[in-house]
């Protein structure tokens, strides 16, 4: 049975401070230690407890921040020429929400940056542009608007725009605060460019076909071998399965990018979904562990997030913190709305921290504060 949410109840540090203890405490800390029941109620809170908080962030307001860092510096003087998002409350390890970081690239055509490596895991998803490309361990990609593309830790990585294409902007997300608070994150730039391996493509032509394994070549990397997955058949994916499937109350139709290997997370660290919010869905409000970066992929709507509410449109980017109630809504009663998200979940996940809850007062629905 659980206790009550009390600093009152057996098993809470409930110590008063006497000149006795505070001499006491003084003494350890000149060792080196402290006593537990002093940070006791703090360290183990009777609910996860997240730092950040709800925010959105306008891409018409940062468009033109963003063409005009290309303007001031080159990709190889900033090495990646991107401006970064970042939580009020997380700025002090430049996440935009718990310990994952995003922020909006351009390339302009002709264009790439140097080749490089990093512990960190990396994704994009593309807002703008055409020609646009990345090369991953010798393995070229091309990539159109609202694909998805991953960049798995340790591996060489680049990215460009073919002169002939249109200037590229695309959202990285990465989980470099994580990877930096576990003091284990690295950085290196390759030698000359890298050699190509294989055809352009070679690797999402090879592994996303209708469920067929194909032969001749086996694949033992712990991440995805598609390492695009297009709008073009993501879309229509969600649409199929909106003729047969449920909504869920708080995500419409929802659907995981997955290693088709495996049927798992893209990646060890980071997860990312892809929702399809019917005309009209008003989602209902639930919390959960893990933190998530959102971008509007289509459609226009709102999400309440901790009680406030924020509109979004088409490239849109907001975030939900860790054990924050949220519901989405689509505005449009004719047309469906998407939104794509990247998270934490595989972490989460896999060190058994999972937990959700769903809003049962007024009807599943939060009260919005004016």
């Amino acid at each position: 049975m659980e206790t009550q949410h009390s600093d009152d109840v057996i098993g809470r540090a409930r110590v008063k401070d006497t000149p006795e203890l505070e001499a006491y405490y003084k003494e350890l800390e000149t060792l080196g230690a402290g006593a537990l029941w002093t940070v006791a109620n703090d360290i183990e809170p009777w609910e996860p407890r997240t730092n950040s908080v709800p925010m959105l962030w306008k891409y018409e307001n940062l468009r033109e921040l963003v063409l005009k860092s290309s303007e001031l510096v080159t990709p190889e003087q900033a090495g990646r020429r991107v401006v970064y998002l970042v939580n009020d409350k997380r700025r002090d390890v430049s996440a935009a929400v718990g310990w994952l970081y995003t922020g909006i690239q351009v390339t302009r055509p002709g264009e790439s940056t140097s080749a490089h490596r990093h512990k960190a895991s990396a994704l994009r998803f593309i807002m703008e542009g055409s020609g646009g490309y990345t090369v991953v361990d010798g393995n070229k990609v091309t990539f159109e608007v609202n694909d998805f593309v991953i960049t798995p830790n340790s591996a060489w990585h680049e990215h460009g725009c073919d002169e002939n294409g249109k200037t590229c902007i695309w959202q990285d997300g990465l989980d470099i605060p994580l990877v930096n608070a576990l003091e284990a994150n690295d950085y290196a730039v390759f030698d000359g460019k890298q050699p190509l391996k294989t055809p352009t493509n070679f690797l999402p032509l090879s592994y996303s076909g209708a469920g067929l394994r194909p032969s001749g070549h086996d694949w033992d990397k712990p991440y995805s071998p598609l390492f695009k997955y297009a709008w073009k058949d993501v879309y229509p994916t969600l649409a199929e399965a909106a003729k047969v499937t449920e909504d869920s109350p708080f995500d419409g139709v929802i659907m995981q990018y997955s290693n088709p290997l495996t049927g798992g997370h893209v990646m060890q660290t980071m997860g990312a979904s892809m929702q399809l919010l019917r005309p009209g869905f008003k989602g209902k409000a639930h919390k959960h562990t893990g933190s998530f970066v959102y971008q509007c992929a289509k459609g226009h709507g709102y999400s309440i997030i901790g009680g406030k509410r924020f509109d979004w449109k088409e490239r849109d980017i907001f975030c939900v913190p860790s054990w924050t109630w949220h519901e989405h809504v689509n505005l449009s009663d004719s047309e469906d709305a998407c939104l794509f998200s990247f998270n934490d979940l595989p972490t989460i996940e896999k060190l058994g921290l999972y937990q959700d809850q769903e809003l049962t007062e007024n009807d599943g629905f939060q009260s919005v504060a004016q």
